[in-house]
């Protein structure tokens, strides 16, 4: 992926001479690429930014000025193990946004997939999972562990939990404390957030068919409208649903609830 094309490198930046850039990378004046950051092609590094490794930065992202990207994390436990970040493709990460690396207790690696947005002053800890196309906006804060699936949304100033899974295609509300998991298509708000149906209106932008929105509604009242414990709302989708496709991300996002689900 990286070829070492050092021609967008500002004179003002500091590269190290192990980073590899892969090519047309650009690096901003004032901004430093530590030892062991892979950098890949296309990919933009405005001013003032700072990229420590061991990561590796997938292709055609921009990152804004001010951004702080692979550090250390703020774990006590973390003894300076070379733990990774691995980015995607087509993210745009904005103003001082902060990503740390991983920690040995999990994974010992932070990911982030492709085509996120990242708003300003976006938080994401160490052993963070975030899936592709989710919008993080401004100033919302992940905790250690926590996972994000693909094209979640979490409004500005969103606190979610260490732990806390984000389900696919949900949605929290600015200003939401997540202190459980948010199953999957599910809108929340409020401190600590609660469920408010379904994220219908991204689903229909996303191509969900008529059919496939009246299942998830019926499944979201399994769920919510009938005292079923979790437990028991998983054996109804799958005796209802289990030949519905669309169910399954739903399903799982129940099944694999540690912390448990919003109420």
């Amino acid at each position: 992926m990286a070829t070492n094309d050092w021609s967008g490198v500002h004179p003002q930046a500091i590269v190290d001479p192990s980073a590899r850039l892969g090519d047309n990378v650009t690096v901003g004046p004032w901004s430093y690429i530590g030892p062991d950051v892979e950098i890949g092609d296309g990919t933009e590094i405005l001013s003032h930014v700072v990229v420590k490794g061991p990561a590796v930065i997938g292709r055609n992202n921009r990152i804004f000025q001010f951004s702080s990207i692979g550090e250390a994390c703020q774990d006590k436990k973390y003894a300076g193990e070379p733990t990774t970040l691995v980015i995607g493709d087509n993210n745009v990460i904005r103003e001082n946004c902060t990503i740390h690396r991983g920690t040995v207790q999990d994974r010992g690696e932070t990911r982030i997939g492709s085509g996120n947005l990242l708003m300003a002053y976006v938080h994401v800890a160490h052993d963070c999972i975030v899936g592709d196309n989710t919008i993080l906006a401004n100033c919302a804060t992940l905790a250690g562990h926590v996972s994000i699936g693909d094209y979640a949304i979490l409004g500005g100033g969103t606190m979610v939990h260490q732990f806390c899974h984000i389900g696919t295609h949900s949605m929290a509300a600015g200003g939401s404390i997540v202190l459980k998991d948010i199953p999957a298509y599910v809108m929340a708000s409020g401190q600590s957030a609660q469920p408010h149906g379904m994220n219908f209106e991204g689903l229909k932008r996303r191509g969900f068919s008529k059919e496939v929105l009246l299942v998830l509604r019926r499944a979201y009242k399994i769920i919510y409208r009938q005292g079923l414990t979790t437990e028991q709302a998983v054996a109804e989708l799958e005796k209802a649903y289990s030949d519905v496709a669309e169910v399954r991300p739903l399903i799982d996002s129940l099944r694999g609830a540690d912390r448990g689900i919003i109420r």
